[in-house]
C-alpha cells in the first residue's frame, strides 16, 4: 500500500490570518495530515501497492482447523458431503459422487442416521484441548514462515473466533476460546504478521436440506433452504458483509484472504467496497495490509494491482507483473486433518517455493491440526525440514526478486488453479533464478548429474548477461568452487558431496 504522506501546509501563515485553520489547541501548533482515503472504485483502488513485508516474506503458513477434524475423515469437506447420498449439486447442476456416497455411508455406519446425528452435533466433541498458541508459532517460525492466515470460518459456518452474529462460534461452543484471537495475539507478540481467511460465501450452497440440516431450528448454523444455486439473497450478503467485517475490525488482520464463492456475480458490489473498507482500515490501524482472492474460473473480480491473486494448488508459467500468492496444503489429499493424511515430502514443497518465487509469488503452505489441537508429527517434520532448508539457503528466498527469467530446464510445470497433480519432479537441469542486491541465485532444483552443473541462462551469448561473472558459491559448502563462464553457459564444477538434501543455491556475485 502506498505510503500516505504527512505535510504541513505551505500556506499555514495565511490560513491563520483568515481564520480557516484550526491547528492550534491550547496555543500549541499541530501538524495536519493528508490522509487519502481509497474509494468504492477500480480507479482509486488501483492506487494500491502491495506491501514490502509480503513481498519479502515468501512462505507463510495456512491453518484449516474446525469441527471437520473430528470426523478426521476424507477431508474438510465431509460437512457437505455427510448430506449427500449420491448427487452433489454442483455450479454445472447435478453429479453423480461416488465420493458423496462413500462419506454418507461412512457417517451412517459410525455416527447414526442424520436426523439423530448431524455435523453439529460433532461441535461438543470439538474441544481443542491441547491447543497452544504459543507452540504453533514457535514452530510456524521454526520453518521458516514470516505471516500466517488461520481459517477464521470455513464453509459450514463455525466461526473460530468471537461472533457477534452467530451463535456457533469456538467461544460459545466447542473450544470455548477464541482460537483467531489467541493466535493475533501470539503472532504479534513474537513479531509474525497474522491474517484471516474467510470461506462463509459457500455457506449458502454449502449444507444440502437433509436431516437435521432440514430442521428450521438450526437454520442459523446449516443455512435457510432454497433453491440450489441461485443467488444469494440480501439478507444472507448482508450476514456476509457483517461478519466480515467483524473481522476486520475486531482482528486488524495483515493478510485478509477470500475463497473462491466471492467471485459469483451476487458479489460484484461488494468487491470494491470490501478493498475500500479493509485498506482504509489499514490506513486507520498504519499498518499495510494484503487482500487476497481468487478470480475464480477466469472471472475477473478483482482487477490486476487492486489486492494479491491466489492460485490454488497451482503455479504460474511465468514471471508476473503483480506479486501473487500459491496456497497448497502439506497434504495431497485434505487442508483439514483426516486419519488417512499423506503428507507431500519435503523435496516437493522446497521446490514448490522456489519456483513460485522466482516467478515474483509467495506460497502459503497449509497445515491441518486434530481436533485436539495438535499438530500431527508428520507435519512437523515437514515444515522443520523446510525451515532447515532456509536456514542454510535463505537468502535466496527472503526479501529476493524475480530475476531476467524465471529459469531454464526441460521440465515443464502445469499451471492455473488444481493443477499440481499433474507435475512431474524437478530435476538436476531444471534451474530457477532469483536477484539481492546485486547477486544472482541460480539453484539447482535436483543435484545435477556428472559432477557439472551447467547454468546457459548465464553464458554470455545468452542475452541476460550484461555483467562480468566475478566469484560463484554454494550455500552451505565453505570451499571454493571451479567455474569457467563461456558463451553456451556457466559451467560449475560440483564439489564430492552434496550440502544438503534438496534444491542447490549458487551465488553467482558479478560485477
Amino acid at each position: 500500500m502506498k505510503k500516505r504522506a504527512s505535510f504541513v501546509l505551505p500556506v499555514l501563515a495565511a490560513a491563520f490570518t483568515l481564520g480557516i485553520c484550526g491547528c492550534a489547541t491550547n496555543g500549541k501548533e499541530q501538524q495536519v495530515e493528508e490522509q487519502p482515503k481509497f474509494e468504492e472504485n477500480w480507479e482509486s483502488l488501483r492506487t494500491y501497492e502491495v506491501p514490502e513485508w509480503f513481498k519479502d516474506a515468501k512462505l507463510g503458513i495456512f491453518i484449516h482447523w474446525g469441527p471437520y477434524a473430528v470426523p478426521a475423515y476424507g477431508s474438510e469437506w465431509y460437512p457437505r458431503l455427510m448430506y449427500m447420498d449420491s448427487v452433489v449439486w454442483s455450479p454445472l447442476g447435478k453429479v453423480e459422487s461416488e465420493k458423496a456416497s462413500n462419506i454418507y455411508d461412512y457417517h451412517v455406519k459410525n455416527w447414526g442416521p442424520l436426523d439423530e446425528f448431524g455435523y453439529k452435533d460433532f461441535i461438543p466433541m470439538f474441544k481443542a484441548e491441547n491447543f497452544d498458541a504459543k507452540e504453533w508459532i514457535d514452530l510456524f517460525k521454526k520453518a521458516g514462515a514470516k505471516y500466517i492466515v488461520p481459517v477464521a470460518e470455513h464453509h459450514d459456518g463455525f466461526a473460530m473466533y468471537e461472533s457477534s452474529y452467530t451463535k456457533w462460534d469456538a467461544v460459545e461452543m466447542g473450544p470455548k476460546q477464541d482460537i483467531l484471537g489467541k493466535l493475533v495475539a501470539e503472532g504479534k507478540k513474537q513479531g509474525m504478521k497474522v491474517g484471516a481467511s474467510s470461506h462463509f460465501a459457500f455457506n449458502w450452497d454449502y449444507f444440502n436440506k437433509t436431516g437435521d440440516a432440514a430442521n428450521p431450528e438450526f437454520s442459523d448454523f446449516y443455512g435457510r433452504a432454497h433453491e440450489p444455486y441461485e443467488p444469494a439473497d440480501k439478507e444472507f450478503l448482508e450476514l456476509w458483509w457483517n461478519r466480515t467485517k467483524e473481522i476486520i475490525d475486531k482482528y486488524e488482520p495483515d493478510v485478509l484472504w477470500f475463497d473462491f464463492v466471492l467471485d459469483r456475480e451476487e458479489y460484484t458490489p461488494y468487491h470494491p467496497k470490501l478493498a475500500a473498507y479493509y485498506y482504509n482500515k489499514g490506513l486507520e490501524w498504519d499498518k499495510e495490509v494484503v487482500l487476497q482472492n481468487k478470480n475464480f474460473h477466469n472471472f475477473e473480480s478483482y482487477p490486476p494491482g487492486t489486492n494479491v491473486l491466489d492460485l490454488e494448488r497451482g503455479k504460474m508459467s511465468d514471471i508476473q507483473e503483480y506479486p501473487w500468492q500459491t496456497d497448497t496444503s502439506i497434504g495431497a489429499n485434505s487442508w483439514g486433518y483426516v486419519s488417512n493424511w499423506i503428507s507431500k515430502t519435503p523435496n516437493t514443497l522446497v521446490d514448490d517455493l522456489i519456483d513460485i518465487v522466482s516467478k515474483n509469488g509467495c506460497l502459503l503452505l497449509n497445515v491441518g491440526p486434530k481436533a485436539d489441537g495438535t499438530i500431527p508429527e508428520d507435519q512437523r517434520e515437514v515444515l522443520l525440514a523446510i525451515g532447515k532448508w532456509l536456514d542454510q539457503n535463505g537468502e535466496a528466498i527472503y526479501g529476493s526478486t524475480y530475476w531476467k527469467t524465471f529459469g531454464e530446464g526441460p521440465t515443464e510445470v502445469a499451471t492455473g488453479h488444481h493443477t499440481e497433480g499433474k507435475n512431474k519432479d524437478l530435476t538436476g537441469k531444471d534451474f530457477r533464478f532469483t536477484q539481492k542486491d546485486g547477486t544472482i541465485y541460480a539453484i539447482a532444483m535436483d543435484w545435477p548429474e556428472g559432477g557439472m552443473a551447467e547454468i546457459s541462462a548465464l553464458g554470455t551469448a545468452s542475452g541476460y548477461m550484461d555483467k562480468q561473472i566475478k566469484e560463484v558459491s554454494l550455500l552451505g559448502f565453505e570451499g571454493k568452487l571451479d567455474w569457467n563462464q563461456s558463451d553456451e553457459a556457466l559451467q560449475i564444477k560440483l564439489p564430492d558431496t552434496k550440502p544438503g538434501d534438496y534444491a542447490f543455491v549458487f551465488k553467482v556475485s558479478v560485477n
